[in-house]
């Protein structure tokens, strides 16, 4: 029989509130209280505190603070990652991310769901889905990204938007639910904001 645990990492249904599951939140949690407290100048520390939390820790990835997530093991972290303020990763199930990902304030990456029936729901059942993020992705202020969701390579996610689906490699996709607006091209590389050339 399988563990609420091996449920959890498998895509089943599970109950969240476990005791193995429960006390692995809250060491993370413990973590993470340390990791917030910090003096912004004591980046050994954070880096240290870091490289505990999560499941990888890619070269020069820099975390602003403060930052939640709910386990930590599930965090796979490429290399030159930057995240903002406030950035909360719900990580029941994996989270990957890659290389030359910058994360703006407020980004908030959820594995984890709830049933749609409130009897279901009630009874404690929660799910939760892989959510993987290519290299070279810039994501938007105040984004929402869904379980199961894939985000590919060379992508821009504008401020606001709520990711339900994969969004394909080499485009800025927008909006609520959050769908492609345009592919990049090499004209790209011409502007750094809207039409205004580097």
């Amino acid at each position: 029989m399988s563990s609420e645990k091996e449920k959890m990492l498998n895509g089943q249904p599970y109950l969240a509130f476990e005791k193995t599951l429960l006390d692995e939140r809250q060491y993370a949690k413990k973590l993470i209280y340390e990791l917030n407290q910090l003096h912004p100048l004591n980046l050994d520390a954070r880096n240290n505190l870091l490289q505990t939390l999560l499941g990888k820790l890619g070269k020069n990835a820099f975390v602003e603070l403060p930052f939640r997530c709910d386990y930590g093991y599930n965090i796979e972290i490429g290399d030159h990652f930057y995240s903002n303020y406030n950035c909360t990763i719900l990580d029941c199930a994996k989270v990957v991310i890659g290389d030359n990902v910058l994360l703006a304030p407020n980004v908030s990456i959820f594995t984890a769901g709830h049933p749609i029936d409130a009897e279901k729901r009630n009874e404690g059942w929660e799910y939760a889905f892989p959510v993987t993020i290519g290299n070279n992705v810039w994501i938007g202020g105040n984004v929402v990204i869904n379980p199961g969701v894939t985000i590919g390579n060379n992508v821009v996610i504008g401020s606001g938007s709520v990711v339900t689906k994969d969004i394909p490699s080499d485009c800025i996709a927008v909006g609520n639910p959050c769908k492609v607006l345009r592919t990049i091209t090499e004209d790209d590389k011409l502007y750094y904001y809207k039409k205004l050339k580097f």
